[in-house]
């Protein structure tokens, strides 16, 4: 589910979970469990397999555990985001795939993003569910002025889209990504720890801040809303629209490599 590299004091952290690394219960807890074990690296570089970073929650399995399942699923995503965010060590996301939803709000929990391929973005709105308000106030913290327009568009972009909005750092070719996300953990790391800490709870304390006054508040309303018969009806839509777009895009990629129809 998670592979732990050691590249010297540099943990590479990678999310080998299902096709798409799609956020359920089992891989928040652990990556909330993996971050509380990597207090002693010198720094951490997240990253996805195959063709994600991670594609977002995981929707069927919302659908299929009702609210029981809702119920845990929501502080999971909430403290694997925060696990992230407040790490005191430096943390690089090496995005070298689609960051969709939760996947997006995962890399902007990182100090520093590097991107090398596929698409980013916050889509919650489109699958019809709200944001809790730690996932909110990351990207908030991530990308200022620009949060409103990303969370209502409902957008993804590319890496070099994303870069112009703060989103992404820096874009890099696939083949360099890994060793460009190494290279900034390290020069990251050489910041005397205590220094580094405490620069972090500094920049991060007003929405750290936020988070603690309202994400109590916001708690039983956000699983009355995730669990309304309007928002499954709409997540199911959501689903449904997907599974009919990808046979779609399937002829169209064989019909490229196959002109003639062979």
């Amino acid at each position: 589910m998670i592979d732990i590299v050691e590249h010297g004091p540099i943990r590479v952290v990678r999310m080998r979970h299902g096709k798409v690394n799609a956020l359920d219960l089992e891989l928040l807890l652990a990556l909330r469990e993996t971050f509380a074990g990597l207090r002693e690296a010198a720094a951490v570089v997240l990253t996805g397999h195959g063709s994600s970073f991670s594609a977002g929650v995981d929707l069927r399995r919302l659908l299929d555990g009702g609210e029981e399942y809702t119920a845990e699923f929501l502080p999971a995503l909430s403290a694997a985001c925060r696990a992230v965010f407040a790490h005191p060590r430096p943390v690089v996301a090496a995005v070298n795939g689609h960051a969709i939803a939760g996947g997006c709000i995962l890399a902007a929990a990182c100090d520093r993003r590097l991107m090398s391929a596929g698409t980013i973005g916050v889509t919650e709105l489109a699958v019809g569910v709200p944001f809790p308000t730690v996932p909110l106030e990351v990207l908030r913290h991530a990308v200022g002025p620009a949060t409103s327009d990303l969370v209502l568009s409902t957008r993804t972009m590319t890496a070099a889209e994303a870069a112009t909005v703060g989103l992404v750092d820096r874009v890099v070719a696939p083949d360099e990504l890994m060793d460009s996300a190494l290279h900034e953990a390290e020069r990251l790391a050489r910041i005397p720890e205590q220094t580094f800490a405490l620069t972090k709870t500094q920049l991060r304390r007003e929405a750290i801040g936020r988070m603690d006054a309202t994400e109590p508040i916001d708690r039983a309303q956000l699983l009355d809303t995730w669990t309304s018969a309007e928002a499954r009806t709409a997540i199911a839509a959501f689903l449904a629209e997907l599974a009919a777009r990808r046979p779609r895009a399937a002829r169209r990629t064989e019909e490229r490599s196959h002109p003639d129809g062979s």
